[in-house]
């Protein structure tokens, strides 16, 4: 068994390494793939030109491929507060902490109406001090929202108004030091807000106090065989520069020494 020593805030936990569980969705040329805001799914397609071709099922002599995606709405990305200020930051620069403690934390959205639009009514989930409380050493949140079924990691959330943050949940995580937020839905804030994208500010502290370190992971899938509590995570972003870049988290279970 591969076991690694984590330690944080003078607390000691022991890392099982043969139990990771990999939370991300994967980015393909399948239009049945996740996505959201209103994009086309991937698509991957061989280079061809000057009697050359990247395919070599086509008779190429290697597989050569164009990728096209948009890593706000094709599967699991990671973003920094670059996302909303006028300089677009690179999240490769700014997140340089890969190595977290995090915590598991299941939540079921509830009805209510919408402040955004009159006479209608939202999936909304509320995190506050009462109904979310953190164990001492969490640094990021990983947010599994109910029903959990398998059936999430294709939907096709883009005019569907899917489930979102309470208005005062960004500032409450900023408030608790959360620095990394991951959530299995495409966006803390509703789909059409009228582009305010309140929890977004609040949790990056924008304008008056920007988080450059923070980080928001949206487009996650939290197999329900991964229990709430705490974990060893294993941030990996891919080096893209740009606001956001594709990412692969991975949590292994963890045991207090």
């Amino acid at each position: 068994m591969k076991k690694f020593l984590v330690q944080s805030q003078g607390k000691s936990w022991q890392a099982n390494l043969n139990k990771g569980v990999d939370l991300s969705l994967a980015i393909g040329a399948n239009p049945k793939s996740a996505s959201a805001w209103y994009v086309n799914p991937a698509s991957i397609t061989p280079i061809k030109g000057k009697g050359f071709i990247g395919s070599v099922a086509a008779g190429g002599s290697v597989n050569f491929r164009d990728i096209t995606f948009n890593p706000h709405g094709n599967g699991t990305h990671t973003e920094c507060l670059g996302h909303v200020t006028p300089k677009v930051h690179d999240v490769n620069k700014l997140i340089r902490d890969h190595h977290l403690i995090a915590e598991v934390k299941t939540f079921k959205a509830k009805k209510e109406e919408s402040s955004f639009e009159a006479g209608t009514f939202d999936d909304v989930i509320h995190l506050n001090n009462e109904n979310c409380p953190f164990q001492q050493g969490t640094e990021a949140l990983i947010l599994r929202t109910l029903p959990n079924s398998r059936d999430k990691r294709f939907k096709q959330y883009s005019n569907s108004n899917p489930p979102y943050l309470s208005s005062s949940s960004g500032a409450y995580l900023n408030a608790c030091g959360i620095k990394h937020l991951l959530l299995d839905l495409p966006s803390v804030d509703r789909e059409l807000d009228g582009g305010q994208l309140i929890n977004h500010h609040a949790f990056w502290g924008l304008p008056e106090n920007p988080r450059y370190d923070a980080s928001i992971t949206e487009f996650i899938y939290v197999p329900s065989e991964a229990l709430d509590g705490l974990y060893y995570l294993n941030l990996q972003i891919a080096p893209f520069e740009n606001d956001a870049a594709p990412s692969r988290p991975i949590i292994y279970p963890l045991v207090e020494i």
